[in-house]
């Protein structure tokens, strides 16, 4: 498997998503919520984003992380 970065901002995050054809729904509060057909990905705005909760963010849009590390 391979290995996420641990520096990737909220930003990147979201405009990686954007680049596999999730759209902005809406920005609620510190955090950033995509769709992309019936997938909805809340992303948080924040300067590093946690591994833990980006491993999250890349389950719930049905990606897997080597498709996530192309998108980047």
């Amino acid at each position: 498997m391979k290995k996420l970065p641990r520096d990737l901002s909220g930003r990147q995050v979201i405009v990686a998503l954007t680049r596999a054809g999730f759209e902005l729904l809406r920005w609620h509060g510190s955090h950033c919520l995509l769709r992309r057909h019936d997938t909805v990905v809340a992303v948080p705005d924040h300067r590093v984003v946690k591994v833990g909760t980006l491993r999250r963010i890349i389950h719930d849009a049905d990606l897997t992380v080597a498709q996530f590390l192309e998108l980047l």
